[in-house]
């Protein structure tokens, strides 16, 4: 008798277990915000947090239960017109500078549209008896690191709310966010010398990861060296104070009309008074501390500084073999948002070089198919693929990206002049 091949199923278990410990962990980010806090949007590249909390909440209904439950009713389809971020097969939306005008649906609606579509997904994993099809658990799994994306969305837009409102409230302030720095102040920084090779770039396991990170290719690297760790606030103020900001010859020509456009010449969140710098972090105001990895910084000003450090940006592929072979293991740094300090920390010795967590690093890299580059069908399709023009590539994780969320070959991406998310800088020569 010929066997039956084994049906292609995922457990329904692992997966409902995931959901829930991600579903509650954004309301948590939540917690400490006021009404008030839920509906602001200063600027067009932050969303509103209940914006957030609607938004990951539709792609559930939308692209599965809507799809895959039977019998399933929409809490309310007028919500589609708000919660949409950029699917254009979804149909109409509101405009991404607008989401600040919607003060309805009010946060208890949005907080019952949560719980309904919560409930609503315990459903469909007890119609399926525990095992999934593979296609709904692969599904599943995407929309859930698609809401660990809006996480740390989340929390660098409520740091944006925050951080520019006069009163500079913290978002939490019991956490010491130097609760691991050293005695020792940071030792000047060295090298790492990764050899000229034929290397594989891309994911290479069996787990999730973003179709960006696809196909596994080879791609040459002559012999170079990288920093053995993040440029500190420290090094970058140097930079400041030899005028940096005005030699144009640092600078790309985008770069320097950006640069001449600021109101300070300085990271975003950095504050001058009496001759002392301060920046905000979500535990409020603090002094500068020169030992902590410099964030919040743009691509021009990475590209910028690494000139007048008479060095360069890595690539991205020199980024990934150089953190492949100088890396242990993710666990190892401190720097991830469930540490709740929302803040980097100093290098120590177990950190393992900074290269996972702290601060996203840009690359000298455009954000670029791979080759082979397995675009996907359909409204899931549009996810990264339309964004691989205008944008340079950021490795690394930061100290907002939960833990469970990153990997060495995670590609993330922003226009050169974004730095409200925690962009950092690391040398390459």
């Amino acid at each position: 008798m010929t066997k039956l091949p084994e049906p292609d199923l995922s457990k329904a278990k692992e997966i409902s277990r995931h959901y829930d410990f991600v579903r509650k962990q954004t309301i948590t980010l939540c917690e400490p915000l006021q009404p008030e806090d839920y509906v602001v949007q200063p600027t067009g590249d932050v969303s509103p947090p209940k914006w957030h909390l609607g938004h990951t909440t539709w792609f559930f209904e939308n692209f599965v239960l809507a799809k895959e439950l039977p019998d399933y009713e929409l809490f309310d389809e007028r919500l589609n017109w708000f919660f949409n971020s950029y699917y254009e097969s979804q149909g109409p939306r509101i405009l991404r500078t607008s989401r600040g005008n919607m003060t309805r649906p009010s946060l208890d609606i949005v907080l019952a549209y949560r719980k309904h579509v919560d409930t609503e997904m315990k459903r469909l994993f007890a119609h399926h008896d525990g095992l999934l099809p593979r296609a709904l658990g692969d599904l599943i799994t995407l929309g859930l690191h698609h809401e660990q994306q809006h996480q740390e969305l989340l929390l660098t837009d409520i740091k944006y709310i925050l951080g520019t409102n006069p009163l500079h409230p913290a978002l939490v302030e019991s956490a010491d966010i130097l609760a691991d720095k050293v005695a020792m102040p940071v030792v000047k920084q060295g090298w790492l010398a990764i050899p000229e090779g034929l290397y594989e770039i891309g994911y290479q396991g069996n787990d999730f990861c973003w179709d960006n990170e696809l196909s596994v290719h080879k791609h040459y690297l002559e012999a170079f060296e990288i920093g053995d760790r993040l440029v500190t606030n420290g090094e970058y103020l140097r930079f400041m104070e030899d005028d940096g900001y005005a030699r144009f010859e640092l600078w790309q020509m985008e770069g320097i009309e950006w640069a001449r456009g600021l109101d300070v010449k300085a990271p975003l969140y950095w504050y001058e008074n009496d001759g002392q710098w301060q920046y905000y972090t979500l535990n409020g105001m603090r002094p500068i501390d020169l030992d902590v990895p410099v964030t919040h910084i743009s691509w021009y000003e990475a590209d910028a500084y690494a000139r007048w450090a008479d060095a360069r940006l890595p690539t991205e592929q020199e980024w990934e073999i150089a953190c492949r072979q100088n890396a242990r293991e993710i666990s190892k740094s401190k720097g991830w948002v469930e540490n709740t300090r929302y803040h980097p920390q100093v290098k120590d010795v177990d950190q393992d070089h900074q290269f996972l967590g702290h601060a996203w690093e840009w690359t000298n890299s455009a954000y670029l198919p791979y080759p082979r580059y397995p675009r996907p069908e359909g409204a899931l399709g549009e996810y990264n693929g339309k964004f691989m023009i205008n944008q340079m590539v950021l490795r690394g994780g930061s100290c907002a990206t939960p833990e469970s969320h990153i990997r060495l070959t995670y590609r993330n991406f922003f226009q050169t002049d974004k730095r409200w998310q925690f962009t950092g800088i690391r040398l390459a020569r």
